[in-house]
């Protein structure tokens, strides 16, 4: 019976007065419309739901791009170590002509740079020179040595155990009896590398090196930060 009075409508009953006072009394405790429409408000996913959405933002970030043309993203690293990924540059990419060398080397930079010459041993500014610092291409700036794998070899030039990952080239000469060293950015001669001297030094080898071909930057100058 309570089903069958529930399905009457209040306009159209001819049921008595007890029974339409109960379908008023069904009809009040309806869900009322504000409820329903809450109702329905709960059931929106929350990726639709107006009221979860919130503005965002493109979190920035920084962004190194070499001259190798690779991207990175650093953080929190030294400024000193940046500066060398920063200066740091790719095999061939400086070129210029014999005319624009000759610019821009003294007649001695050209010789021993360009046309692989050697200076006297002995007489190099560096040759028995330990500032801290870094040691970069003359012809270039391209930074080559840290002062830190510099060492005294006493063979009159100066003597470094290894360079800066990726900022020389090495060639065998055409005799195959040296291995040549070059600025792996603009290609100038450097000297030659050797292996196996029995030196106490981690690689156990000796950059030996024209002290024309560099130029040295000290630790606390602007130019090597």
């Amino acid at each position: 019976m309570g089903l069958h009075v529930l399905r009457a409508s209040p306009f159209t009953s001819s049921a008595p007065a007890t029974t339409t006072t109960i379908t008023r009394n069904a009809l009040f405790n309806l869900p009322t419309r504000p409820y329903m429409i809450s109702n329905l408000k709960n059931s929106i996913p929350p990726c639709l739901n107006r009221s979860k959405l919130r503005p965002f933002a493109i979190k920035p970030q920084n962004h190194l791009i070499c001259s190798t043309g690779f991207g990175r993203i650093l953080r929190n690293q030294p400024k000193r170590s940046l500066s060398f990924v920063a200066m740091a540059a790719g095999t061939g990419s400086v070129q210029k002509s014999e005319e624009e060398w000759r610019a821009v080397l003294s007649p001695e930079q050209f010789r021993i740079l360009r046309e692989k010459g050697t200076e006297y041993p002995g007489t190099g500014e560096y040759d028995k020179f330990f500032e801290e610092g870094v040691y970069k291409c003359a012809g270039c700036g391209t930074p080559l040595y840290r002062s830190t794998t510099k060492f005294n070899s006493g063979c009159g030039w100066p003597a470094f155990y290894e360079g800066l990952p990726g900022a020389i080239n090495r060639t065998p000469d055409p005799d195959g009896r040296r291995i040549e060293i070059t600025c792996a950015a603009c290609g100038g001669h450097l000297g030659h590398v050797f292996k196996g001297e029995g030196f106490p030094t981690p690689t156990d080898e000796r950059h030996c090196v024209n002290s024309i071909s560099l130029k040295f930057v000290p630790a606390n100058s602007e130019a090597s930060q």
